[in-house]
């Protein structure tokens, strides 16, 4: 792609989320996530592939759907309110918003478009579309927390978190494992909307930072398939070390800080009496587990049958600074949960 062109639609999307985030009216906000959708399209299909183009046609008419929902129920809750702030919502438009909202997120058992998008188009376009296009419609969700039904967010958390697992299961091609694992991650974010928005902002900012340095590690590896990270040790040994450990975050494992939010969220279940729930989730999260710990098996554990002959190939191999530092936040900042959750 033209660095001109890259440079304007990377543009785009910041107006995009920009514009939502300073949105206190539908209006604004709706024509904010239009943007950022429109803008990353032709990220998709920078590579002219006939996946690609399927992965942007997908996108197109899935977010279309949401935004024409959004538009028409906050349109119809303007006639009868006589108010278009995002504070102000009533009747059943409620739920057909934040429906719409989640359809954007991805969230289950509106997920079908995510891991065949994802799966589609490059792993730095796929590293844009599962962090920043998930920022303008959880920020409008944590605007109404108070006027959501909360037995639609159970429902959507419960069935993203078991979704989220059990997708991920049989899956071969990393960029639809990250896929279902941001299915599983966004049902634990919702679970916990209604009780602490607080807590749910906590967890995606936790969430961006590992699925970044996620997406940054399959890239410097150049790997999309297990086979092909089973064969990446060589390059780069501490890389691959380091992304067996961040696999183990996005697992929840302690002490690393993907264990931060799941234990508060956890926490903040049994605070408000919902013991059952807690139990539930936490038995449900026992499916993506598998196949991280399968993911780390594989490539750590495992020996390819055909390894690179140099010993000194993987000198090679540089580990940019972003990765770098991404990888290590993802790893690291569990000390520093209760400080960042105070400045939310």
């Amino acid at each position: 792609m033209n660095p001109t062109a890259l440079v304007i639609m990377l543009l785009s999307l910041a107006i995009g989320t920009t514009t939502t985030l300073m949105s206190h009216h539908w209006l604004l906000a709706w024509i904010g996530l239009e943007i950022n959708t429109l803008a990353i399209i032709p990220l998709m299909t920078k590579m002219p592939h006939p996946r690609a183009i399927e992965a942007a046609t997908k996108y197109f008419l899935t977010q279309a759907s949401a935004s024409a929902l959004i538009l028409f129920s906050s349109t119809m809750n303007a006639w009868q309110t006589g108010e278009w702030a995002i504070s102000l919502l009533s009747g059943p438009y409620t739920i057909t918003l934040s429906m719409a909202l989640m359809m954007k997120l991805g969230l289950a058992p509106l997920h079908c478009w995510m891991p065949e998008v994802i799966q589609g188009i490059p792993l730095s376009t796929g590293l844009i579309l599962s962090t920043w296009q998930k920022i303008a419609p959880i920020t409008l969700l944590l605007q109404i927390p108070h006027l959501i039904n909360i037995n639609l967010l159970i429902i959507m958390g419960l069935t993203s978190i078991l979704v989220g697992g059990w997708g991920g299961i049989n899956q071969t091609q990393l960029r639809k494992i990250m896929a279902f694992s941001s299915i599983g991650h966004l049902g634990w974010m919702i679970i916990v909307l209604k009780f602490s928005p607080q807590l749910t902002l906590f967890n995606f900012t936790i969430y961006i930072l590992m699925t970044a340095a996620m997406f940054l590690s399959f890239m410097s590896v150049a790997s999309t398939k297990i086979s092909e990270i089973s064969s990446s040790r060589p390059k780069s040994p501490i890389l691959v070390t380091t992304t067996m450990l961040t696999l183990l975050s996005l697992a929840g494992l302690p002490p690393l800080t993907g264990f931060s939010p799941k234990l508060l969220i956890i926490l903040e279940l049994a605070k408000q009496n919902a013991p059952l729930l807690a139990m539930v989730i936490m038995l449900a999260s026992l499916l993506a587990l598998f196949f991280y710990l399968r993911l780390t098996y594989v490539m750590i554990l495992t020996l390819p049958p055909n390894i690179h002959t140099s010993s000194i190939h993987w000198r090679m191999t540089k580990t940019h600074f972003t990765t770098a530092t991404l990888n290590t936040m993802a790893l690291l900042i569990f000390p520093l949960s209760p400080t960042l959750l105070l400045m939310m």
